[in-house]
């Protein structure tokens, strides 16, 4: 049975499980015995005696035992597609109204109505590149204005509850706990008269971002779209303030369409009547479709300028998020920041925006930015993206990207972020590049892309953040299993081989004395594959990160064949270490670079 290719908004990035690199059915039998192992000790900690109090127990939730974050977390994960709900995707995906349908009816069996999220003043976005920054820029903006402001997004780095922002911070454990069991237990007993049915994991954490914001009474919400458009559960809005639709790219073709002009189609599927809704430059393609996307559901559409075009008095705009291609989200939030404030704060004047009944896409306006908007921009973080992390002489280049034209971004961005570095400090530095993708994803292209770097050594692992157990839920993953996963690691060894001009040669697997292999590593390269991302970093650190370090954990053995190839990387006086191709890989790395990030 093939596993379910992997969707950035489905489910928690990272696994914590014990991994081993065997046989095809080593590897199944090993899995199913750690897997158990690993549920058994959970039920035992809960002290619990069997499986159907959580889930298919009917009774209120206020009965289920001990409701603390890392149980509303652990209830949560029941919620990840199994094979009954993959079926149901399956039924809607064939009938995508379906999607909308089940949304609203989970909408309102949690207590909601779909009349009460106008109340929210909602931004919404979509984009296939940018649309998370953009979020983030336009919630920064807002929020340096005196707005309580809400921020829902896709997916979590390290722990769930960043997905639910108040004022720029994830809401406390205590606020998630409290009202995940509050809707958690609407669902779960009204689930009986309703089939059995649950909603699956992204379908909940939009409807409790949507309890969460309207019960902590922000004064506005932004809105990030799981994937696509028109057929997305956070689509059930049906007032929101203004749109907006980020950089456009093929992803999520199983889902969206194999062409940018259908998933073009998708995006615009946010467009509601009478909303203005804008966007960055698009290819003419993309841009035709969103057009008559706009003509047909009436609402205008205006293309956002560059952002040297507007107007600044003193110094020039600068952006807390780096890399050239953030300058069209900044521009992108900037018109939909203006436009909210407008419809805010002028109700009674018209919006620049109105609706253009010839549908003609017009060119939005460059504005004068106000001193709160250029230091929202400038104040803006987003972690995971084009972030840099200095921890003595290694420093990290975190950026999540997972498209062909996302990595060119990336390349971009690490090219001149490097560049200074090195410039500075007067001498190159060991380059390592840190790698994964999952799912459908084109890891040879991505890899194509960066293998003009020439990195020292190229270290994949998968989106496992530990080999030993833990009890962090919000990094499991109950989807994809472990050997696909490896075996997709040893995909993108063989794939970065090729494009490197690297022959492959067989080699001995590394093994952990009496345990199972730690490392695959092929003779005369510098490639290789570790089991989870604490063993590859702590290969890559050799012992000189503070941080990995001061965590006290035990570094993973391995043979001395492996620990010579690694001299460049402890006598080096700068390693700097690119690691991309997945938000689940960066999210599983912050976990252990930043520990703050999971307290």
């Amino acid at each position: 049975m093939h596993a379910r290719k992997e969707n950035a908004s489905d489910y928690p990035p990272n696994l914590v499980v014990v991994s081993c690199v065997l046989s095809s059915s080593t590897m199944v039998r090993l899995s199913r015995v750690f897997a158990r192992n690993l549920f058994a000790a959970y039920l035992h900690r809960q002290n619990w005696t069997n499986l159907t109090t959580l889930r298919s127990s009917t009774t209120k939730a206020a009965r289920l035992p001990r409701m603390d974050y890392q149980d509303a977390v652990c209830t949560l994960n029941t919620l990840q597609t199994n094979a009954a709900a993959l079926e149901q995707v399956r039924r809607e995906r064939g009938n995508p109204q379906l999607q909308l349908q089940a949304m609203r009816a989970f909408l309102q069996r949690s207590g909601l109505t779909v009349e009460e999220l106008d109340h929210l003043n909602i931004i919404h976005v979509t984009g296939t590149k940018g649309k998370g920054s953009t979020c983030a820029f336009t919630e920064q903006i807002l929020r340096n204005y005196g707005f309580r402001t809400g921020f829902y997004s896709s997916p979590h780095l390290v722990q769930v509850r960043e997905r639910i922002r108040i004022n720029g911070q994830p809401i406390s454990k205590e606020l998630f706990t409290k009202y995940f069991w509050q809707v958690y237990g609407r669902l779960d007993e009204t689930k009986q008269a309703n089939g059995g049915t649950m909603p699956a994991y992204f379908r909940f954490l939009t409807i409790l971002a949507f309890h969460v914001f309207l019960n902590e009474k922000v004064d506005l919400a932004v809105i990030e779209v799981g994937i696509g458009g028109a057929y997305d559960c956070t689509n059930i809005i049906r007032k929101p303030w203004v749109c907006g639709v980020s950089s456009l790219g093929i992803d999520h073709t199983s889902i969206l369409g194999d062409t940018i002009e259908k998933i073009a189609w998708q995006k615009g599927g946010i467009f509601k009547p009478g909303v203005p809704a804008f966007t960055v430059k698009q290819p003419d393609g993309p841009m035709t479709v969103l057009r008559e996307r706009a003509k047909e559901i009436g609402c205008s559409l205006q293309v956002c300028p560059v952002l040297a075009e507007y107007p600044v008095e003193s110094e020039p705009l600068h952006l807390g998020l780096a890399g050239q291609h953030q300058q069209s989200n900044a521009s992108l939030a900037l018109q939909l920041s203006h436009t909210w404030l407008q419809h805010r704060c002028l109700p009674d004047e018209p919006l620049s925006s109105t609706v253009d009944e010839s549908s003609v896409v017009t060119q939005a306006l460059p504005f004068q930015p106000s001193p709160i908007m250029m230091k929202g921009l400038k104040d803006t973080e987003w972690p995971g993206r084009t972030q840099t992390l200095q921890h003595g002489p290694i420093t990290y280049f975190l950026d999540g990207a997972h498209t062909t034209r996302s990595m060119l971004a990336c390349v971009r961005w690490f090219s001149e972020a490097a560049a200074q570095q090195e410039r500075t400090a007067g001498v190159p530095a060991v380059r390592v590049l840190l790698f994964n993708a999952t799912g459908e994803r084109d890891s040879a292209s991505m890899l194509k892309l960066l293998a003009p770097f020439h990195f020292d050594f190229a270290v994949f692992c998968p989106n496992i953040t530990e080999v030993l157990a833990s009890s962090n839920a919000d990094q499991q993953n109950f989807n994809v299993s472990v050997e696909n996963m490896l075996t997709r690691c040893l995909d993108h060894q063989g794939s970065w081989r090729a494009v490197s001009g690297q022959e492959a040669q067989p080699g001995p697997e590394l093994l952990i004395p009496g345990s199972f292999p730690l490392v695959t590593e092929r003779r005369g390269s510098h490639t290789l594959v570790f089991p989870c991302i604490l063993s590859a970093l702590q290969w890559i650190g050799q012992g000189r990160d503070p941080v990995l370090s001061a965590a006290g954990k035990r570094a993973a053995p391995v043979q001395p064949s492996v620990a010579a190839k690694a001299e460049p990387l402890r006598e080096a006086s700068h390693v700097h270490v690119l690691i991309t191709g997945s938000l689940h890989l960066v999210g599983g790395v912050l976990k252990h670079l930043d520990p703050a990030s999971a307290s």
